[in-house]
């Protein structure tokens, strides 16, 4: 989950000032952590809380959360779901099923439980099959790291499993790729930064150099590549520093949550 906070956090002053380049600063005076992070959390906590994963206890910790931090940066739609007395899905294809599912992706214990738990934290908000099947794609590519599958098993089953098109390299996408907050338009992309790149960092890099939704791209892939590669202390610890108390502390309980419960697999290297 520290891999999607990080990505977040690195992409945050990328969305709306996008680079094409690897080369610029993971870090900055104004890096910040947004709503990719806030809900990415409220999922933490809803799986550490409820047992029977209960959409409406899920969506009882997306309005906590979202309550205390009104600021991180929702859209309008989201934005107005979170103060509603009975929300209701609103058939969104959006970005946010999949930058917030990174959790169930660490504490699944079988793939079918992996697609059946993200379609839970897709279909409270963004319902329609896309939004579902971009939750699915990046809660599955995590189990499957965790698993020790590589990345062309990965890459086979992504594309036999949710019709993905992933023989693209960051290198085409990223010449005509403009600002998409679809899942079908940026979650294969940040899939085929994970299966570029050869370290965490590298990923985080590719991510935002397509110049898109830089937060919740690097979300994702982020997600993804912490279940393979190691994050180096010095980015773990900035990111920390950089998240308030309370989702700090949700982060910290999540991670011993998922130790203390044997889920997390071998191959997995961060949490």
């Amino acid at each position: 989950m520290i891999g999607a906070i990080v990505g977040d956090i690195v992409g945050s002053i990328y969305e709306f000032a996008p680079t094409k380049s690897v080369s610029f600063d993971l870090f900055t005076p104004w890096s910040n952590f947004t709503d990719d992070t806030v809900m990415t959390l409220a999922v933490a906590k809803w799986l550490m809380e409820d047992d029977a994963h209960t959409p409406s206890y899920l969506i009882f910790c997306m309005q906590e959360l979202g309550a205390a931090h009104p600021g991180a940066g929702y859209g309008a739609r989201f934005a107005g779901w979170l103060c509603e007395d009975e929300p209701q899905p609103y058939n969104s294809w959006g970005n946010g099923a999949g930058m917030r599912v990174s959790p169930v992706g660490l504490y699944a214990k079988t793939i079918d439980e992996a697609l059946a738990l993200a379609a839970v934290t897709a279909c409270v908000s963004h319902n329609h099959p896309e939004g579902v099947k971009g939750a699915q794609a990046i809660a599955t590519c995590m189990f499957l790291c965790r698993q020790g599958k590589d990345k062309a098993e990965i890459k086979e089953y992504v594309e036999k499993t949710f019709f993905y098109n992933l023989n693209r390299t960051i290198a085409d996408i990223r010449p005509q790729y403009e600002f998409d907050v679809s899942c079908q338009g940026s979650v294969p992309e940040a899939i085929i930064a994970f299966l570029e790149g050869s370290s965490f960092e590298e990923v985080i890099r590719l991510a935002v150099s397509l110049g898109g939704d830089a937060d919740t791209i690097a979300c994702m892939a982020g997600a993804i590549a912490a279940c393979m590669y190691p994050i180096p202390d010095e980015i773990v610890g900035r990111s920390n520093n950089i998240l308030p108390e309370d989702l700090r502390e949700i982060k910290d309980q999540f991670e011993d949550f998922i130790n203390k419960s044997n889920i997390g697999n071998v191959s997995s290297v961060n949490m």
